[in-house]
């Protein structure tokens, strides 16, 4: 079951008052960071694992064409 509007102003003002609105703002901008690095990561595995595919291919043309020669 989802909390309510008022449970969840409840548990934002907790949060507030535990560690502050400085320290809100640094675990904020630290999860985006972790979050942008993630994606960036995976990425650039999906490049790398394209250009393997590209490879591959490359390769296999290269054959046939000698083949048909």
């Amino acid at each position: 079951m989802m909390p309510g509007p008022f449970e969840l102003i409840i548990i934002l003002v907790i949060v507030l008052l535990l560690f502050g609105g400085k320290r809100l703002k640094d675990i904020g901008g630290d999860l985006g960071n972790a979050i942008k690095g993630f994606k960036k990561a995976m990425k650039e595995s999906t490049d790398s694992i394209n250009n393997k595919d590209d490879i591959v291919e490359a390769k296999i043309i290269k054959k046939e064409i000698k083949q048909e020669k």
